[in-house]
């Protein structure tokens, strides 16, 4: 799946499952008989579902736990965590985040309700910056009823906050929770609707469920730049998954671009105008927000008529 993501409002805390994963919730939750459109159903399929970005602006996320020193000093500083220490002392990511989780709607509302009651004023003057957990926890309490606390607001103190600059790229692998915040990006991902929520989100959320695929450790978030090609024109952000490949191509006025598709392929024009050329010569326009198939086994051109920018999607060669 390939798409242009335009996130004003905050996304869903999420975990995706390993193939291995998906097989078997899958096959489980056809044996118990849950239809597909089922709004508790966790796997709508027996695929995995990793995930590439590329921000096409400033972009926020929650990306994975923070460091173990990183969380100690959020536990600390914020009053209404300091409970929470031993727990994570003794059992770590998983028993402190399994206790959050696992509370009651009424244990949840009576810990966090002095903590929305201080950072929501905050917020509301401009007081706060993107970096500090307590603008986008008021940020996600101020569009919806405070006097139901989402969990999720738990996470976005544990996880790390991530900005990522126009180009850059992160990838999601199984198990990293995370949730987009704020910006657009070019997003392609494996054919899946897998998802596990962990808050941020009036949806299903199978808590015993999610405990189960979430990677319990820390995460120091990897931002790709991008690998150059020797053309000078295409840059790939390469990940380790083998279901996809996400490149940026980036054309000046006459500028031309040749490739032979070892695979099928998906160009997505995000700026200017170029013509695409196949190799027995027909030929196609394309402008800012079109799209074009590009057939396994194919060679074509790529001709600039004005500056331009395009993400091709395809596969890693072997």
């Amino acid at each position: 799946m390939f798409k242009v993501l335009d996130v004003n409002d905050m996304l869903s805390i999420q975990v995706h499952p390993t193939k291995v994963e998906a097989e078997k919730g899958f096959k489980r939750e056809n044996e118990l008989g849950i239809p597909l459109n089922a709004s508790h159903r966790n796997y709508k399929d027996d695929n995995h579902k990793p995930e590439i970005m590329v921000a096409l602006s400033e972009f926020w996320l929650l990306h994975g736990f923070l460091t173990e020193d990183k969380l100690r000093n959020v536990l600390s500083s914020v009053p209404e965590f300091t409970d929470l220490i031993p727990i994570f002392e003794k059992e770590g990511y998983l028993g402190l985040y399994r206790t959050v989780m696992e509370q009651t709607e009424e244990e949840t509302n009576n810990t966090l309700k002095p903590l929305v009651d201080r950072i929501l004023p905050l917020y509301k003057k401009g007081e706060l910056s993107k970096s500090d957990p307590a603008y986008w926890a008021a940020k996600a309490i101020d569009t919806g009823d405070d006097s139901v606390i989402d969990k999720g607001i738990y996470s976005i103190y544990f996880f790390n906050i991530v900005k990522v600059e126009k180009g850059e790229a992160v990838f999601q692998d199984a198990g990293i929770p995370h949730a987009y915040l704020e910006g657009q990006n070019m997003e392609l991902m494996a054919n899946s609707d897998n998802v596990l929520r962990g808050g941020l989100t009036p949806k299903h959320v199978d808590v015993p469920e999610l405990l189960k695929h979430v990677t319990f450790e820390a995460t120091v978030p990897n931002i790709l730049k991008g690998e150059a090609q020797s053309d000078g024109l295409e840059r790939i952000y390469k990940s380790p998954a083998p279901d996809f490949e996400l490149s940026q191509i980036k054309l000046t006025n006459q500028d031309v671009y040749k490739s032979n598709s070892h695979s099928a392929q998906i160009l997505i024009v995000l700026e200017g105008e170029v013509e695409l050329f196949e190799e027995e010569g027909a030929s196609i326009n394309l402008s800012k927000g079109q799209s074009a198939l590009i057939l396994a086994n194919c060679s074509y051109i790529i001709a600039a008529k004005s500056s331009a920018i395009l993400f091709k999607a395809t596969t890693p060669e072997a």
